[in-house]
């Protein structure tokens, strides 16, 4: 089931760690998946592919403001949580309050931190603390030619 795919982190931990101990490897992707398109699918299926298990780490609706602003995000947070948890290649989905994935590296330890190809290694906002904890970085995903905000720009336009 769908929803059954959705945990709070502290479950999610415990989750993961009981995979781990049966051998699955763990990826991680985020973002914040405001209306949904084919770029966003390629990179989870992207990610997907770098592990065992991934997991997908989608911003609040606070946090989507924070990076994106007031008129942001579009769909709310537990619809856009529940339509990425619909996607066979993801595993698990979880929401996180800040701007970016340190706590949650820190909390899973994935084996794999998976962006997509709007960043390279270098500028991962993360990579510092994968480096940390020995996570690896995968940009993954085809080349950014789709965004949110230019579906959203179209539709205002009327285009």
């Amino acid at each position: 089931m769908t929803k059954d795919k959705l945990l709070l982190l502290s479950r999610l931990k415990l989750r993961v760690e009981g995979l781990r101990k049966q051998g699955k490897t763990v990826a991680l992707a985020n973002g914040l998946f405001d209306l949904l398109h084919v770029g966003h699918l390629r990179y989870l299926e992207g990610a997907s592919l770098e592990a065992d298990l991934l997991v997908v780490a989608i911003n609040s609706d606070g946090s989507a403001r924070q990076l994106k602003g007031p008129s942001r995000p579009v769909v709310p947070e537990a619809e856009r949580a529940e339509l990425v948890a619909g996607f066979a290649c993801v595993d698990f989905v979880v929401l996180f309050e800040e701007t970016d994935v340190r706590r949650i590296l820190r909390e899973l330890r994935p084996d794999v931190h998976c962006k997509g190809t709007d960043y390279i290694a270098e500028n991962v906002p993360e990579a510092p603390v994968a480096r940390e904890l020995g996570v690896r970085i995968a940009i993954v995903g085809d080349p950014k030619r789709h965004a949110t905000r230019d579906l959203i720009q179209r539709l205002r336009s009327g285009d």
